[in-house]
């Protein structure tokens, strides 16, 4: 492993947990001080910011190295999460305040990710993408399997303040050690219309690649009925399958069945990387099932288990694929619009799927959302591209 990918390794590392451990430390703060609807406030104020500047977000990471625009990024989020740590630690907490903060890490997030995307794909040949999309996938599986329990524990020990400074901390970290990743320099087409110009030319490169465009809407059929699971399925739990205790039970399977299938991700004989993508995908509809037709636990279990399992498979794979098949002069701009879709279906199904059962109970959404999730993401195995073997490769596996 070379002294870039180490580097690159460990600030992505260090982003990840950062980023964990922002929603448990504002949960706690505000609901402890506040109350559901400020909480609502400050998370929607840093959602609506990465959604609205996601394209903009795009064209920087074309326009400028990616490495100084995560630098600023980075930077940024570090910065207001030391504000927020001092709110939290001089005082009654202040809704404005955290709100604001709140939208600056928004807008540090949507300009970040499309650049970061394309930093790896700067940074790492071509040959080693795969070996290195699969570690950093093991790395944001940990940090979302750390980052809640770490922050609660500091919240709860010594104040939410001092975990929003540890997470400015662990930023600044990252700043510093991705912003010191060398790549060679861009090859950038000069596109007339100045940046307007260069959005309208990455949606062009976008349109222009129909297997990338039915896997993001494929994608966001998943990230929809997801939003769906993660609020119907604690109910269900709590109601017929033994409890709280239960849910916290199939959450951390899950986790394991996540990072299991990264770690796998590298080592199986994958010949066709987007059929195994859009394969992976559709196990969602297993869990989706199981918690419709509320099955015995362990089968509820072993269904989300193994769609966890899809998750950890289809991550590392996809980035790869899109490294590999896009432009890297467009790939911030094409990028976007996957994290654009993603961002955006999963709060629409948090935000619909209390409606939705209160009129047909929780049974129909989920089985719905498990019929639309094998069709839209088992559907893309009609297109040619998408089945087509990598050029030249006879496998992606690590050997």
């Amino acid at each position: 492993m070379t002294p870039t990918i180490r580097r690159l390794l460990a600030g992505r590392t260090f982003a990840a947990l950062a980023t964990a451990l922002i929603p448990t430390t504002l949960t706690l703060a505000v609901i402890r001080t506040g109350s559901a609807g400020d909480l609502g406030l400050v998370l929607a104020a840093e959602m609506l910011p990465m959604v609205l500047l996601l394209p903009l977000a795009g064209v920087a990471a074309d326009r400028w190295p990616a490495r100084r625009v995560v630098l600023a990024a980075d930077l940024a989020r570090a910065a207001a999460q030391l504000g927020t740590g001092a709110i939290l630690l001089t005082g009654p907490v202040r809704i404005p305040g955290l709100a604001a903060l709140a939208a600056v890490t928004g807008a540090a997030v949507a300009f970040g990710n499309p650049s970061a995307r394309t930093l790896v794909a700067a940074a790492v040949p071509a040959p080693d993408r795969l070996r290195v999309n699969a570690r950093l996938g093991v790395a944001n599986g940990l940090a979302q399997l750390a980052g809640p329990a770490t922050a609660g524990a500091v919240v709860l020990g010594v104040g939410a303040g001092w975990s929003s400074l540890l997470t400015g901390a662990l930023f600044v970290c990252s700043a510093l050690t991705l912003g010191g990743v060398r790549t060679p320099p861009p090859e950038r087409a000069a596109v007339r219309g100045g940046f307007l110009g260069e959005l309208r030319a990455g949606w062009a490169e976008t349109r222009r690649h129909p297997w990338f465009l039915a896997n993001v809407l494929a994608h966001g059929v998943w990230h929809l009925a997801a939003g769906l699971l993660l609020t119907l399925g604690p109910l269900i739990a709590v109601e017929s399958l033994g409890g709280a205790g239960t849910w916290v039970l199939l959450s951390q399977l899950g986790t394991a069945g996540l990072l299991i299938g990264v770690w796998a991700a590298g080592r199986l004989p994958v010949r066709r990387p987007l059929v195994a993508v859009a394969v992976a995908s559709s196990l969602q509809a297993l869990p989706l099932t199981a918690f419709a037709l509320r099955l015995p636990t362990a089968v509820t279990a072993g269904a989300f288990c193994a769609a966890m399992f899809g998750v950890g498979v289809l991550s590392p794979l996809w980035e790869t694929e899109i490294q590999r098949r896009i432009p890297l002069e467009t790939l911030g701009r094409v990028g976007s619009f996957d994290t654009l879709i993603s961002f955006a279906a999963r709060p629409l199904g948090l935000a619909a799927a209390a409606p939705l059962a209160a009129v047909t109970g929780t049974a129909a959404p989920l089985l719905v959302a498990a019929v639309l999730t094998a069709a839209a993401n088992l559907s893309v195995l009609l297109l040619r591209d998408v089945r087509a073997h990598p050029e030249g490769k006879p496998s992606l596996a690590l050997r």
